[in-house]
């Protein structure tokens, strides 16, 4: 499968048909736009959208006034390849702040180098109730300097409620939690997420975050999962396309707060 066709595979499946994140959020779909609403401190925000020029701006204006009817603020995901080409620019005249560009990155599990041991002296366990939670939203916390609240709330409930589409896990060095990263994988599709991959400051740099990609993905595998996606930051990047992973397209996070 060529670039183009992936990255439609990807639209199709991951954005267009897009399903809750979690329990409690719905999916909506409306006016060429596809979007999810959930109870805080869920995600809400807009995932997929068919627009052209003469419509866009009235469909952001719609966008808005729903959000902010609910009370909610929201984010819109903007991929580089969606139209119309100056959606970006209509966004932040509506007043959207865009966040740090990403590159969307999809590796084929089966060509994926998967042999990334721990470094000596830190194990890999997995994260199945409360305890381990707290130790990821502890490395969260640390690695992003980010309130970890949402995190916690979120995984506790796809543990919960949804145990099979999540695999979380955190590296231990002896009691010391020193990273975590977590992956959501989406029945009736080939794909599985890659998210929250941080490594806490003084452990960096020693192969932990590779160790981690290649524990996940080896769990996708397993569960006949074909492809992995990562929205990539610029650090993350090279170590994942030297694990085998391409870039498709970039994607950026537009934020509207009433």
């Amino acid at each position: 499968m060529d670039h183009a066709e992936l990255l439609a595979l990807f639209d199709r499946d991951l954005r267009a048909g897009a399903r809750p994140d979690g329990p409690g959020a719905r999916v909506e779909r409306t006016g060429g736009v596809v979007r999810q609403v959930a109870p805080a401190p869920g995600w809400n925000g807009v995932v997929w959208t068919a627009l052209d020029e003469a419509g866009a701006d009235a469909a952001i204006a719609g966008q808005i006034g729903h959000y902010t009817g609910l009370g909610l603020d929201f984010e819109w995901k903007l991929y580089g390849h969606d139209r119309p080409a100056d959606l970006g620019r209509r966004l932040r005249a509506a007043g959207f702040v865009p966040e740090p560009e990403e590159t969307l990155m999809i590796g084929r599990v089966g060509d994926l180098a998967l042999d990334a041991a721990p470094p000596e002296g830190v194990r890999v366990v997995p994260v199945t109730g409360p305890a381990g939670v707290d130790l990821v939203v502890d490395v969260h916390e640390k690695a992003f300097g980010a309130d970890g609240s949402g995190l916690r709330h979120q995984l506790l409930a796809r543990l919960s409620a949804d145990p099979d589409t999540v695999v979380a896990v955190v590296a231990m060095a002896g009691d010391e939690p020193v990273s975590a990263a977590r992956m959501e994988l989406v029945p009736g599709t080939p794909f599985a997420g890659l998210w929250g991959g941080g490594t806490v400051q003084g452990w960096r740099g020693r192969g932990i975050y590779r160790t981690l990609v290649a524990h996940r993905a080896q769990a996708a595998a397993a569960r006949g999962y074909r492809y992995l996606r990562v929205d990539a930051s610029s650090q993350s990047r090279p170590i994942l396309e030297r694990l085998g992973f391409v870039p498709l397209t970039t994607t950026t996070p537009y934020v509207y707060t009433s």
